[in-house]
């Protein structure tokens, strides 16, 4: 009999999860969308076999969640009853530890599985209609494991994700992703988001080329999921802002007293740094 999966949430990232379901594997893929609009596009273009429903999650054997963090943790409370025996609850949100605290033990009582989930593939605009079936082919899935499931039931996870193209399944603790994520993702788009606000930003066309769009890329940001996740991973995130604010101060000093020597030496040591960890 074919596995079902449930994807709760079609946006870029679960709608590329039911794309990559449907293309790579043989699961019956069950959508779930808060507008009813995207379900039934996501239907019409075959990313789903059916618009769920909460008595679907009676025979759905894995739940992908694919929302915000908190609406995430509340479709499961929601839902509890509603789940089969022993499915198998992921997700792809951008935090684990929040997730971790509020699912782990809700499983464990109700004798569900939960297996922490993070893909490192993206793009800086959002919904449905830019979802992509090979949005994962050759990315990273980081995989949590919790006291809510087992070394079998991760083996399983990881099976599942490897069959839709990712290249790579890293197994982390919740404190070890949400640490670093805070310094590869979060302070990126802090970053990018801050630096657009320059009043030469109104001026930049004719004068601007790949280092600008680089740096303002992830400017076009989802502000609603963005502020949820940077406030949730404030224990990690602010040490980073604070470390990129002390080292552009020691640019920004070296500059201005015209002090070569420190100016050197900091630019070779980013430049060395780049080199060593790419």
């Amino acid at each position: 009999m074919k596995k079902k999966i449930a994807i709760v949430g079609l946006g870029l990232i679960g709608g590329s999860f039911a794309r990559a379901f449907k293309k790579y594997t043989d699961y019956t893929v069950i959508g779930f969308n808060r507008t009813q609009s995207t379900a039934e596009k996501a239907l019409a273009d075959g990313a789903i076999d059916a618009i769920g429903t909460p008595e679907d999650l009676k025979e759905v054997d894995i739940v992908l969640l694919s929302m915000y963090p908190k609406v995430s943790c509340d479709f499961v409370e929601k839902h509890m009853e509603a789940f089969k025996p022993g499915c198998i609850i992921t997700d792809d949100c951008g935090i684990k530890s929040y997730l971790v605290e509020r699912l782990t033990p809700l499983c464990q009582a109700h004798g569900l599985y939960f297996v922490g989930g993070h893909p490192m593939a993206g793009r800086e605009v959002s919904g449905y209609k830019a979802s992509d079936a090979d949005l994962y082919r050759g990315a990273s899935m980081l995989l949590v494991p919790t006291e809510a499931s087992t070394p079998e039931i991760v083996k399983q996870v990881k099976a599942m994700f490897s069959q839709i193209g990712f290249g790579q399944l890293v197994i982390t603790t919740p404190e070890h992703h949400d640490r670093m994520i805070a310094y590869t993702s979060q302070l990126c788009h802090v970053v990018s988001s801050a630096y657009i606000k320059s009043p030469s930003e109104l001026e930049h066309k004719g004068y601007s080329g790949g280092s600008y769009r680089d740096l303002t890329r992830v400017a076009y940001l989802n502000e609603t999921m963005w502020t949820e996740l940077f406030i949730e991973n404030k224990q990690a995130l602010v040490p980073e802002i604070d470390e990129i604010i002390h080292h552009l101060t020691e640019y920004r000093d070296a500059i201005a007293a015209e002090d070569e020597q420190t100016l050197f030496r900091l630019l070779k040591e980013g430049r060395q740094r780049k080199e060593q960890f790419g």
